[in-house]
């Protein structure tokens, strides 16, 4: 096998999945990079110019609540949630599924309550942001947007386990394992 050969060989191995790649996932990385230029920019005015500019901080606050949040739909999507595998490894497959189907719904219900008084904690809120002239209600106005969004993928989840039965932690011997391949 010469040099050319093993390159070609690397690359394909090195080469990631990208199938799941979802709109919502271009959103996280978009606020993510704005977050990221923020933080940058109150670092170089405070530490080079000796200058800070005011509402970085403000903003970069906001910025990681928004990647925080955007990026929970996104693992509500691949389902990548942490989850407690222990219990599930003593049960039988039956009750596996059922913990599965009670720990969906639960996640379920879960968003829909928390984006509802997310709704209604947007609408009591009249204060404006300190540093910028935008209301403060925005933040949890697009906190709300991605508990609904949770909710509306926690129950596409939901439809998909009930249908086939099976998921990561009913059947782990059938699922894919996650992550880049070492």
């Amino acid at each position: 096998m010469d040099i050319k050969q093993q390159t070609d060989g690397d690359a394909d191995a090195a080469s990631e999945d990208l199938s799941d790649i979802s709109w919502g996932d271009g959103i996280v990385l978009t606020v993510f990079w704005t977050l990221a230029f923020v933080v940058f920019l109150q670092f170089f005015t405070r530490y080079v110019l000796n200058n800070s500019l005011g509402w970085t901080e403000e903003i970069a606050r906001f910025l990681l609540i928004g990647v925080t949040f955007l990026g929970s739909f996104m693992a509500v999507r691949k389902e990548s949630h942490i989850a407690v595998e222990f219990c599930y490894r003593y049960l039988s497959r039956s009750a596996r599924f059922a913990l599965q189907i009670t720990v969906d719904v639960i996640c379920l219900v879960f968003y829909a309550v928390a984006g509802w008084l997310s709704v209604q904690l947007a609408g009591n809120t009249q204060q404006m942001m300190v540093s910028i002239d935008v209301p403060k209600s925005t933040v949890y106005w697009i906190v709300a947007a991605c508990f609904a969004v949770m909710s509306l993928y926690a129950l596409q989840v939901l439809a998909r386990h009930w249908r086939s039965g099976t998921s990561r932690l009913v059947d782990p011997e059938d699922a894919a394992v996650p992550g880049p391949n070492l």
